[in-house]
């Protein structure tokens, strides 16, 4: 079996990124690819994406299904959004009960003109005629004029200057721009935040642009990555993945030693791949890409070198999604890996 993987291989085309578009290649001919349990990342899902750690990747020709959650990573899950409703009774009854009119409050002016009307009603009374207190009805009515005018200018006045200090009321049309606001935009292809699982990203990712070079570098990192952890050597693993993802493989790595095992990892070949996106955030790049590959991979007894029984061991062929992070300048490490759904 191993000699005809060796052969298939060797006839086949390895893919070749050209300008972020995806190069089919010949694939190996198997009727249903193998499940991984032993090679690096245990066939799991973990790491970080930057702020889109909790967002599905796009979903590409070689990995169509939008792929599995993370289930380890050292960035912070987002909080559950709050479904909370008004309970029956008190809370509902409050909730749903329309707020009290606010208490009538006399109109600046109004204690004057009724002082004013009494005046003219005492000088009546006291045989001065109705504007007899206030000198005459012509300077009755002229100082009436005025203080009506000058209470006016006062009102207007007022009312200016309590709306310059009273906060906009939220109204439902306005929380529903706020909330368009805040969505921030999506990639083509990748799943919108509609379910409230996912933090929306933010405005500040940048697009990066990733070329023939970049993937060359994918390419590599993906075979020396395989024969790092299969040699043990936790310097190279050190070196090709970033700091969270090097915890993990030595963990693993040393829970095989544990149990006496050893994962001997050989014939690793990309078959297929594509990007599925690239984006930039405050001094780090990132790039997320699907590939499918080919791998003898072993789980061996460390005393007897013989094969653990309880892993599906041989030639095998897996489809995972890997994001490559680099500072700004820097070099390309791995950063996650996840399982399509």
């Amino acid at each position: 079996m191993k000699k005809q993987l060796v052969n298939r291989c060797s006839k086949s085309t390895s893919l070749k990124f050209k300008n972020g578009a995806p190069i089919l290649a010949l694939v190996l001919a198997f009727s249903a690819p193998a499940e991984i349990s032993a090679k690096p990342g245990g066939g799991g899902s973990s790491g970080s994406r930057g702020t889109r750690t909790y967002s599905a990747p796009a979903s590409t020709p070689t990995a169509p299904r939008p792929a599995a959650p993370m289930e380890r990573s050292a960035t912070p899950a987002p909080s559950a959004p709050s479904t909370a409703t008004p309970s029956a009774g008190l809370g509902a009854s409050q909730a749903a009960a329309p707020a009290p009119a606010a208490a009538a409050r006399p109109r600046f002016g109004t204690g004057m003109m009724a002082g004013l009307l009494g005046a003219g009603l005492l000088g009546a009374v006291l045989g001065n005629g109705f504007a007899g207190g206030l000198g005459g009805l012509m300077s009755f009515i002229g100082m009436a004029l005025q203080i009506a005018l000058l209470a006016g200018i006062v009102i207007l006045a007022i009312r200016w200057f309590r709306s310059r200090s009273t906060p906009a009321t939220a109204t439902p049309n306005n929380m529903r721009r706020e909330a368009v606001n805040l969505g921030g935009t999506h990639s083509v292809g990748t799943m919108a935040n509609v379910s409230g699982n996912a933090p929306p990203r933010p405005e500040t990712n940048r697009p990066v642009q990733v070329g023939p070079a970049d993937f060359a570098t994918f390419e590599k990192l993906l075979n020396d990555i395989q024969i790092g952890y299969s040699a043990e050597n936790m310097n190279a693993i050190r070196a090709l993945t970033t700091p969270e993802m090097a915890t993990y493989f030595i963990d693993e790595l040393a829970e095989n030693a544990r149990k006496g095992w050893v994962n001997h990892i050989t014939d690793v070949k990309l078959l297929q791949g594509d990007l599925s996106e690239s984006w930039g955030e405050p001094g780090v790049d990132y790039a997320t890409v699907a590939m499918r590959f080919a791998l003898n991979d072993v789980m061996l007894d460390r005393a007897s070198q013989k094969p653990v029984a309880s892993y599906n061991n041989g030639p095998q062929e897996a489809t995972e999604l890997w994001t490559f992070a680099r500072p700004v300048a820097g070099s390309w490490k791995l950063s996650a890996i996840q399982q399509p759904g």
